[in-house]
């Protein structure tokens, strides 16, 4: 082997080498194996954490809320009303309606910090969340407690599943939040929030 061959050979393998150590650094900073959490693995249990903390909370949910080490600031299972305020003790009312559990959590921590605890810890917790309705042609039409990731296909099992002469191909929603009360043609996969009417209507074929 010449000299030059010799070198040529010694700078392949040395910028091989630097190539499988930069492939390395990008996975490690990327996806570090040490941190893959159960969200990267599953991302239906992601995507239930991203539709719980923007959960907007109204009338018919029940929370509870805890104060870590103080119990005289527990209330335990409160069932919202169309009132839309909560009493809670040092504070006075707090506005409840179309806020997250993040939010509420921070308006009590801001409450009670400095002139009543040094550092509060506050955890929001739903017990029990506003229910959605399925009509038409179901095996059992009603009410049933939402849940995080809800989806027309589970919306439907929920509810006994489809009849014999439902068109899986006509199904309406109205949305809580419309306030036109529109009906909208949905799929299988369309996620449902709380307080929707979903209507899966006959099939005449």
């Amino acid at each position: 082997m010449t000299l030059f061959r010799f070198l040529c050979s010694i700078k392949a393998i040395v910028a091989g080498a630097l190539l499988l150590g930069c492939a390395g650094l990008v996975f490690s900073a990327d996806a570090p194996a040490s941190q893959t959490s159960e969200y990267a693995l599953n991302p239906q249990a992601a995507l239930r954490v991203s539709a719980l903390s923007s959960y907007k909370l109204a009338a018919g949910d029940v929370i509870s809320i805890r104060v870590l080490g103080e119990d005289e600031f527990t209330r335990e299972k409160i069932r919202l009303t169309d009132a839309g305020t909560i009493s809670f003790p040092a504070i006075g009312e707090i506005k409840v309606l179309g806020r997250t559990v993040g939010d509420l959590e921070a308006i009590i921590v801001t409450g009670l910090k400095g002139r009543i605890l040094v550092n509060p810890k506050v955890s929001v917790q739903i017990e029990e969340y506003r229910p959605f309705y399925v009509n038409g042609m179901v095996d059992k039409p009603g009410g049933y407690p939402f849940q995080p990731g809800l989806t027309v296909r589970k919306a439907v099992s929920l509810a006994g599943g489809f009849k014999e002469r439902a068109s899986p191909s006509k199904i309406f929603v109205i949305r809580e939040d419309d306030p036109s009360q529109r009906a909208q043609k949905v799929d299988l996969n369309t996620f449902i929030g709380p307080g929707d009417i979903l209507t899966v209507e006959e099939s005449f074929f």
